[in-house]
């Protein structure tokens, strides 16, 4: 555990800390060079690569599959214009967060604070820089997003192995994949992501190739439409899916955590996304031009295709990767609830997957409850990403650095690329009014009237949620 302690140390403010976790440990080298080689490889993450491995596999899970839906009510050319706009505002904004991070940390150590065994979270950098009630809407907007989000994973588990296997009903496999997810109270903090968001990634990629592909081979169904966009909601509620699918940041400040080098972060979230990009327009654009309008009654683009042996097989690497995706939603509200119940300081791994059990229950029981991911991801993505991911962090940012002192002694200076303050105010601005009209207004009242609409198809409790009747079985 050497390295990861002086990781957890390594101090932000300047380069010049070469302390890279990479030097330490020399003594456990000797008579455990196995293990620590073992360790290092699969488990002590904190390069630049594991940030991007995590923040690509973070953004890309249950959404690569709804997305041809999200087409099919935004029509072509809407879908691929939203797709890049929305990546590139998200890349504007996790770059925000970054920024605020290395502030926080940077003013702290000036006064001499240590983060040996604690990990700074997004509302403990919005209370160092702004104050207690920011702390307070920060951290309410950030639980409710990876709550709702964990949910909306378990579902999507229970979904999606339903097309493999459907001798179980729904409700039974969200009892099983609960059981499994909850394993992840063992995986102590992003440092120990690194096999699992380099699996993860390696999985997504497999499943929007196979999206792609198989989509081509099968070609256009006889008579396809492409009649989308056809109506106001549906075309808000498509764009809200797309928001959603690039609001993966409400992890970013733990990921930047577990950095050895957290200022190498700025640009690793834009890397990811344009690496994104190349996974979910071709996929969507495809399984939409081969399907069109059918999608618009199959939010999972699993179910429109045949089965082979190569749909099994991307929707086992799915499963695994929304268990992986699971463990990134939970672990910071594990954070959270070890620091509420004073735990959180602690080095028996044991001890604190006991304290964590809490937070795994109310998410098992919410996915048992509400047993229908597709209406729950519009709202999610309207009501809370849009201000998780979007306002919050532009307003943080211009309250901040409001004052003209508190420009001057900035830890990170605007960006090459938009080197006056104002210019970067402007664009906050730009992206508070835009994501508020657009994504939290038009998206909101898309996504409520979607949801209230399935309202009756919904069942509480539901045994099977939208499942055949089977046909097959005696």
């Amino acid at each position: 555990m050497v390295p990861q302690k002086q990781a957890e140390e390594a101090i932000v403010a300047g380069d010049a800390s070469v302390n890279d976790g990479t030097d330490g440990g020399e003594e456990g080298r000797v008579d455990h060079e196995p293990i620590h080689r073992f360790k290092s490889l699969f488990w002590h993450g904190g390069s630049v690569y594991d940030a991007w491995f995590s923040c690509a596999s973070n953004q890309v899970a249950q959404v690569l599959l709804t997305l041809p839906y999200s087409f099919s009510q935004l029509g072509m050319l809407s879908g691929v214009i939203l797709q890049v706009f929305y990546g590139l505002l998200g890349s504007w904004t996790a770059y925000l967060i970054s920024v605020l991070y290395v502030e926080y940390r940077t003013r702290k150590e000036k006064e001499n604070v240590s983060f040996k065994n604690h990990v700074i979270q997004w509302y403990e950098v919005l209370d160092g820089l702004l104050g207690p009630q920011w702390k307070a809407v920060g951290l309410a907007f950030n639980c409710t997003f990876l709550l709702f989000g964990s949910v909306i994973q378990l579902i999507a588990c229970a979904s999606n192995i339903y097309y493999i296997n459907d001798r179980l009903d729904k409700r039974t496999w969200t009892y099983i994949f609960g059981a499994c997810c909850a394993t992840t109270v063992f995986i102590p903090s992003f440092h120990n992501y690194r096999i699992w968001s380099f699996l993860g990634l390696g999985m997504t990629t497999f499943t929007a190739w196979y999206l792609a592909i198989a989509a081509l081979i099968h070609g256009q169904v006889d008579g396809v439409k492409h009649s989308g966009p056809t109506k106001l909601v549906l075309y808000f509620t498509g764009a809200t899916n797309v928001l959603y699918t690039f609001g993966g940041h409400a992890v970013t400040v733990e990921i930047m955590h577990a950095m050895w080098k957290p200022r190498k972060f700025k640009y690793v979230y834009l890397f990811a996304t344009i690496y994104v990009f190349t996974l979910t327009i071709p996929s969507a654009a495809a399984v939409y031009w081969a399907f069109g309008d059918q999608l618009l009654d199959h939010a999972n683009a699993f179910s429109l295709l045949p089965r082979t042996g190569f749909r099994d097989a991307a929707v086992i690497l799915m499963l695994i990767h929304q268990f992986i995706t699971f463990g990134f939603a939970c672990t910071p509200l594990y954070f959270v609830w070890e620091k509420v119940v004073r735990m959180h300081d602690t080095k028996s791994i044991c001890l604190r997957a006991l304290v964590r059990i809490p937070v795994v229950i109310p998410i098992w029981f919410l996915a048992i409850i509400f047993p229908f991911f597709g209406p729950i991801n519009s709202a999610v993505g309207a009501l809370l990403v849009s201000f998780t991911v979007y306002i919050i962090p532009s307003l943080a940012h211009m309250l901040t650095y409001r004052k003209a002192s508190a420009r001057q002694n900035a830890a990170e200076k605007p960006p090459f690329f938009l080197p006056s303050w104002t210019a970067m105010f402007v664009l906050n601005t730009f992206v508070v009014g835009w994501v508020f009209v657009v994504g939290f207004g038009f998206g909101g009242w898309a996504s409520m009237s979607n949801f209230i609409n399935q309202v009756d198809s919904f069942g509480l409790f539901a045994k099977c949620y939208q499942c055949k009747p089977p046909a097959h079985h005696h």
